[in-house]
């Protein structure tokens, strides 16, 4: 199993599933993390990414840390100075569209966001909202060509894409696509070597659906204009994600897998969770298993059942476990010195 690793967190695209999933193989194989230093949760975005933000990097002994999988701005010269040289760097993408309509209630409080009474308003005349010198604009526009260290106001010529495009393969060994989220689970299993355990997970983060509007293909349309670079990085690499899996593992197993994967995710669910499964914030009985809510999004959690043995209690626990509770608790295991 490959244990050095560099996940590029890209917002609101399954992510915080993802990060579940490196938490628990992380915890169960006693590896190191690299945290934002001080055990804040985002490593000091939406600057680009520094070495020294990492808590415990020092120029004079480098430690190279297991898994990096934090908020980051990307800048691979500095994060290769807190990863081994063979880690294995991946990512995962989400269609524009459903991430600028994701954004625009989670981060109803960015400044291009906050006068805008609707994702149409907005769009009807963006630059009435937006303001490319303000901080947090990234939040608006191209966020995932912002999250891979590109200017997400920069122009769109064709030759500007394929030099973001070459620049993203040359860095990452996988990318990944959330609406395809157990085909790329099995494909995560596979270039890492793991088992089918270390990649079930139930959804993190997630919204309530009733806060989700629908869009008309007019919108649609306005969106991929306006997030013109993300699209781009979406499509090509949607494409070249099905080019792999024919190459590398084919249709035909890749059903079998992803069959087998959601058996045993239906299998911990009924060993797991109260229920059917997620709930609205105001249910979650246990206050350490509440998600942080934010912006207009209502952001769904879990219930455990009641009366579980201790160990399958614990890792039924390690399942649901927010991301924020999930990172302190290993923050504190790391660093049982230092109080974040």
């Amino acid at each position: 199993p490959k244990t050095d690793i560099v996940f590029l967190k890209v917002h609101k695209s399954a992510s915080s599933t993802v990060m579940n999933i490196l938490f628990r193989f992380g915890e169960t194989h006693n590896l190191t993390f690299a945290f934002p230093s001080g055990g804040g949760n985002q490593l000091f975005y939406p600057n680009h990414f520094l070495a020294k933000f990492v808590q415990g990097f020092s120029p004079q002994s480098p430690q190279r840390f297991n898994i990096l999988c934090h908020h980051m701005r990307f800048l691979q010269p500095e994060v290769e100075k807190v990863v081994s040289r063979s880690a294995i760097y991946f990512s995962i993408l989400r269609n524009p569209v459903q991430l600028m309509e994701s954004s625009f209630a989670y981060y109803k409080g960015a400044s291009a966001f906050s006068r805008a009474h609707s994702l149409e308003e907005f769009l009807s005349q963006p630059y009435h909202f937006y303001d490319p010198t303000s901080s947090d604009r990234h939040y608006a526009r191209n966020l995932m060509t912002f999250d891979f260290g590109f200017n997400p106001d920069g122009d769109v010529s064709a030759e500007r894409v394929r030099h973001m495009l070459n620049a993203i393969e040359a860095s990452f060994d996988l990318l990944l696509i959330s609406e395809y989220f157990d085909e790329s689970m099995v494909l995560l299993k596979e270039t890492l070597c793991w088992d089918l355990d270390s990649v079930v997970s139930f959804p993190l983060n997630i919204r309530d659906s009733r806060t989700k509007s629908q869009l008309s293909d007019a919108i649609v349309e306005k969106i991929k204009d306006w997030n013109r670079l993300d699209w781009e990085i979406y499509t090509h690499f949607n494409r070249t994600f099905w080019e792999r899996i024919h190459r590398d593992i084919g249709r035909e197993r890749m059903q079998r897998e992803v069959q087998a994967l959601r058996e045993r995710q239906a299998e911990l669910a009924r060993t797991c969770l109260q229920g059917t499964g997620s709930v609205a914030p105001k249910d979650i009985k246990d206050s350490s298993l509440r998600p942080l809510q934010h912006g207009s999004a209502k952001i769904l959690g879990y219930n455990l059942k009641q009366g579980l043995d201790e160990e399958t209690e614990l890792k039924c626990r390690r399942l649901v476990t927010p991301e924020l509770q999930y990172s302190s608790a290993l923050y504190k295991r790391q660093f049982p010195q230092k109080l974040p």
